[in-house]
């Protein structure tokens, strides 16, 4: 059996509770990460070698959580990385499959290479441009069909903040279909490649905060998808572009203080 090289990973055998819980939050948060950017690895060179091929399954949460010895919750956000590269794609109540390989650009940003809180930052003002642009055109361009994708990646995301569930994946479709609806597919390439990496979720993760942030955290941040989502429905330009930005602040900022608190 495969098993990640973290012999204290608390995903894995949960060591006696610090005295400090900020301490050891911050500890189980870095860890967590590390499992996940291990995993995604693992899988992107079983793809690149041609181990696993464009139209196989990928192996159950079950069976990779056994195979790899981590938590549910880090295969999840293994999955969502490698959904946001366009490496693999999931269908609810079927699987996972390996999607076609996309050709290389001169374009790309390794996960692995963001590594100071100055990187994280420098790289969502990235995202905060392309992201404020792409909204404008959505509301201008989308199509009715492409505005029910939107409604139901936020139906899913609300949904999922009552039960504890994954509310990354569909915090990303939601993005990435407004990047859709923008008519440009360079929209569309350069946000699949970005998402999880720059998505602040899949470095804050509402699982890891106490126990009494967490509903208000996901509930700020469904409520300003609703903003931008009305914005686009009723075609307002301007106000798509204000309120993405004002989304993509609020998360930069929430980002700057996690890793202030995790320093």
């Amino acid at each position: 059996m495969r098993r990640l090289s973290t012999p204290t990973n608390t995903d894995i055998a949960a060591p006696p509770e610090p005295a400090n819980n900020m301490v050891s939050e911050a500890l189980t948060a870095r860890r967590s990460r590390s499992l996940a950017h291990e995993l995604v690895k693992g899988f992107t060179d079983q793809i690149k070698a041609q181990q696993l091929k464009p139209g196989d399954k990928l192996p159950t949460e079950s069976a990779i959580m056994r195979e790899w010895g981590v938590s549910r919750s880090v295969v999840r956000e293994a999955i969502s990385r490698l959904q946001a590269a366009a490496l693999v794609d999931t269908h609810h109540g079927v699987g996972t499959f390996v999607l076609d390989a996309r050709a290389e650009t001169s374009f790309r940003i390794n996960p692995s290479d963001i590594a100071t809180a100055g990187d994280v930052l420098a790289v969502l003002e990235l995202r905060m441009s392309l992201e404020t642009e792409s909204a404008g055109l959505a509301a201008q361009r989308r199509s009715s069909a492409q505005l029910a994708d939107m409604r139901r990646a936020l139906d899913e995301f609300e949904a999922h903040t009552h039960n504890s569930g994954d509310t990354v994946t569909p915090d990303i479709q939601f993005h990435l279909h407004i990047a859709r609806a923008t008519g440009n597919r360079y929209f569309v390439d350069v946000m699949s490649h970005l998402g999880a990496t720059l998505l602040p979720r899949t470095r804050i993760n509402a699982a890891r905060l106490p126990q009494a942030e967490q509903a208000p955290y996901l509930q700020r941040v469904n409520q300003e998808h609703e903003h931008i989502y009305a914005a686009i429905a009723r075609q307002d330009i301007e106000g798509a572009k204000a309120a993405m930005r004002m989304h993509l602040g609020n998360g930069r900022e929430r980002q700057r203080k996690a890793l202030e608190s995790t320093a």
